[in-house]
């Protein structure tokens, strides 16, 4: 797959407990802090009625804009480039299942009449793309990643070839998640096992940054979508390439074969820190990703998600910048 290319990450938001920055998602082990309260961050106006997982995907994309600088601190005046400019791509495989639920269970019970008017438009799948760009003032492109392990990752990479395709600028792409009731049965999980958050970029063209001064935390490279493991590696480490200076992957073995799958690099894991991410798992390694820059890792950063078999794999180098400034 023909991988965009001089698409940049320029912010990064985050609404996780105890995870303020990007380096704090390199922590091994443990989620200390209090669940994030989307009204303490954001206030309560348009709180009222949406479903937690799009409130937390408010709080990380807001957090993702001011970190870029493309709005303010006070959001109501609206992004500081055109809104057409801007696209929401949103991936959440679980995020608004609870309100799904409640409505199907109500007509069910009874009538459409029992189902509130305010609730749903909140069983639309794309509520959390949609919430965000309308919260915001973003008029570009607006597209919601349901698609299993790999979503997350997918939604990245379609962020990135929407600007590359000219269809917009610069695109939030936003990954939520959280462990509510009817999530905790479908996945037969506790839910301190299953992540209650968001995590938002800002990936935009060097072209677009540049002519806004903006700043550059960390480049997207490669992207490949395969049906194992072993092949989506293989295409996006390029012959020729460095060994990458680190690994995001939730599998470090051939599962047929018992053996590493890349050789001498360290491996980071998400879920024993931050819980199992499903749709959000391939933003959260992205912003890792940045983090680990930050915190001056060297070389580039490899992540993969998903499985062999049928759900597929998807896999992405994100590169460090290094001092670049405009």
């Amino acid at each position: 797959m023909t991988s965009p290319s001089n698409i940049l990450v320029t912010g990064v938001g985050l609404a996780l407990p105890g995870a303020g920055t990007p380096a704090d998602l390199l922590r091994p082990t443990g989620r200390p802090g209090e669940p994030v309260d989307p009204a303490a961050r954001i206030g309560r106006r348009g709180l009222r009625y949406l479903d937690r997982a799009s409130q937390l995907a408010l709080c990380a994309a807001r957090d993702a804009l001011l970190d870029s600088a493309l709005i303010s601190a006070d959001d109501d005046k609206g992004p500081a480039v055109d809104g057409a400019s801007v696209a929401v791509v949103a991936s959440s495989n679980l995020g608004n299942l609870d309100t799904v639920c409640e409505v199907a269970s109500a007509i069910s019970e009874g009538t459409t009449d029992r189902i509130s008017p305010m609730a749903l438009p909140n069983a639309s799948s794309n509520v959390i793309a949609s919430t965000v760009a309308m919260r915001f003032g973003l008029r570009g492109p607006n597209l919601m990643f349901c698609n299993g392990p790999t979503s997350g990752l997918d939604a990245v990479y379609w962020g990135a070839a929407l600007v590359a395709a000219g269809r917009c600028s610069r695109a939030v792409v936003v990954g939520a998640e959280t462990g509510n009731q009817v999530v905790r049965e479908l996945m037969d999980e506790p839910a301190r096992d299953l992540l209650d958050g968001a995590v938002a970029l800002v990936v935009e063209s060097r072209e677009a940054a540049r002519t806004r001064g903006a700043r550059p935390i960390a480049e997207l490279g490669r992207y490949a979508r395969t049906a194992g493991v072993p092949e989506c590696i293989e295409q996006v480490l390029a012959d020729g390439d460095a060994p990458p200076g680190i690994w995001f992957s939730e599998q470090e073995e051939d599962r047929f074969t018992g053996t590493p799958l890349v050789a001498d690099v360290p491996r980071h894991l998400m879920t024993g820190a931050h819980g199992l991410a499903s749709g959000a798992l391939g933003v959260l390694q992205c912003a890792a990703a940045v983090g680990w820059f930050g915190s001056g890792g060297i070389g580039d950063a490899l992540l993969t998600n998903g499985d062999d078999g049928s759900d597929g794999v998807a896999g992405m180098l994100v590169r460090p910048v290094g001092g670049e400034r405009w």
